[in-house]
């Protein structure tokens, strides 16, 4: 049987079992790519041409080559003419093709390195049986073939190391993996996403009034890469988009649903007594951040304070606090890391706020240095939203307001899977343990160099709410803080004239 009789011959069976939305994408992506495309670096068209070799060089090349243009994904057709972009069919079969007895599909992933998460399909085209290869594009690295890098060249592919002007453009394209760019949910139509997202909560967060009409809503949705045009007329709902702007995150995937903030209240300090609260949040962060954070405060317990004149109720922990810790645990976290979501835990003396994954800086550096985030389009929108601080002015306003209720300091602590602030309770200086008064000296010191000030004896008086008469008390803890290297003296020829943190 030659290629052009098999137009008719029967689809791959693996093909039944996809879902219809997913074979309805691979005939319009299948359609779009003959329909606006020369092959190039990133697009290859075939008939049934099945050296395992050559796929091999040409997976490294097509990889090498989308990144080097800027594309995330590359395709090999088979079943498409190059020249006409006719549909002809192809007797190609990946998934029953062997290599010296092994699985060729197994052997192909065994020889590409860094081995890219490639995916053969049969396609159901009407005009005849299409395979197509999606190879994803390098991403750490060259994506090499037995030990050799390719790059596409006219039809031919040589070897990268060949074509150093090729090889740098790749080099400067390559960039890990942006978790917001990715797909949350592919192949929606313009009403399904209007369902799916809060998209009159974004236009309220940045100012805006809600556009007329379908077309216009949607243009500024993908302009804030919230979604993105896929093939087909269709759309693909982004990663930042869910996370932010979901209805209901339990729509999209089950590992992007368990990123929904959790709340859990206990009714004493520890977590074996008794839950007095559980919300599971369904909302995405920016749809649902207000209604947490108010959930949150309605919650906490009030301390009285006496004023002047009045008696005056006060909740136990700054509201500023809170909600600048929770928005630094959503944007801060580690989004790769699946099955695990920022959690808030609210204890009888203490409310702890964790997120999955490592700090990229230093538990001892977070407040005074500007912030890295791993979600950079995340932490950028939610700023220009208002929910949280400007960027590098965020824990600093954090420990000023724990400063002005008098707290004990905030416990900042990382470890290799996740990341965690604890805001505790009141507490007099009495009550504090020494390391407490440390590290609250330590953070006063801090606050003090970010405003080009010295901290003094008479200003951690009044951080401690301290009588001047008893500012021997404190003269204790800057020993202290000296001894274990936490300050340092800020003029040693006027060693009284005030102090610096340690690395100030």
């Amino acid at each position: 049987m030659n290629e052009t009789e098999n137009r008719g011959a029967p689809i791959d069976p693996a093909a039944g079992a996809r879902s219809s939305g997913l074979a309805e994408r691979d005939v319009a992506l299948v359609d779009e790519l003959r329909g606006g495309h020369d092959e190039n670096q990133w697009v290859e068209f075939k008939r049934s041409f099945d050296d395992e070799g050559m796929i091999g060089k040409l997976c490294s090349a097509m990889a090498n080559g989308a990144r080097a243009d800027g594309k995330d994904v590359a395709y090999v057709i088979w079943g498409v003419e190059d020249g006409t972009k006719e549909v002809v069919g192809t007797t190609f079969n990946p998934d029953t093709k062997k290599v010296g007895g092994q699985a060729f599909q197994m052997r192909l992933a065994q020889l590409l390195k860094p081995s890219p998460a490639f995916s053969f399909r049969t396609v159901g085209h009407p005009d005849g049986r299409i395979v197509l290869l999606e190879i994803p594009a390098a991403t750490v690295a060259p994506v090499e073939y037995e030990g050799t890098a390719y790059v596409r060249i006219g039809s031919a592919t040589p070897k990268l190391s060949d074509y150093p002007d090729r090889y740098q453009k790749l080099i400067t394209n390559l960039r890990p993996y942006v978790w917001e760019k990715g797909v949350a949910k592919g192949y929606v139509d313009a009403d399904e996403v209007l369902r799916l997202l809060d998209f009159p909560k974004y236009f309220s967060l940045i100012g805006q009034p809600l556009p007329d009409g379908k077309a216009a809503i949607l243009e500024r949705l993908a302009a804030e890469q919230l979604i993105a045009k896929d093939v087909g007329g269709a759309w693909n709902i982004t990663n930042l988009g869910a996370i932010l702007f979901a209805n209901d995150l339990g729509q999209f995937d089950a590992s992007l649903a368990r990123k929904g903030v959790r709340f859990v209240a206990y009714g004493g300090r520890g977590k074996a007594d008794m839950v007095t609260h559980r919300h599971d949040g369904v909302k995405g962060y920016a749809s649902g951040f207000e209604g947490l954070i108010g959930y949150i405060n309605g919650l906490l317990p009030a301390n009285e304070h006496i004023g002047e004149a009045l008696r005056q109720k006060q909740p136990l922990f700054p509201e500023l606090a809170i909600r600048e810790l929770v928005a630094n645990a959503l944007i801060h976290q580690d989004m790769t890391i699946s099955g695990a979501g920022p959690q808030v835990e609210l204890f009888a003396d203490r409310i702890e706020i964790t997120n999955p994954g490592r700090s990229l800086l230093p538990a001892d550096r977070m407040i005074d240095l500007p912030p890295r985030s791993r979600n950079e389009m995340l932490a950028s929108l939610m700023r220009r939203m208002g929910i949280c601080e400007e960027q590098g002015s965020g824990l600093d306003k954090v420990v000023m307001s724990i400063e002005v209720y008098q707290l004990p300091p905030l416990r900042l602590q990382t470890s290799e899977g996740s990341t965690q602030a604890i805001l505790f309770g009141p507490r007099t200086f009495a009550e504090m343990s020494r390391s407490e008064r440390v590290q609250a000296c330590y953070q006063h010191a801090v606050l003090k160099w970010l405003r080009g000030e010295k901290m003094r004896n008479v200003t951690l008086c009044e951080r401690f709410g301290i009588d001047k008469r008893n500012a021997a008390q404190v003269s204790q803890v800057l020993n202290a803080a000296l001894k274990e290297n936490r300050i340092k003296v800020a003029d040693p020829e006027h060693p009284k004239s005030g102090y610096w943190p340690w690395w100030g």
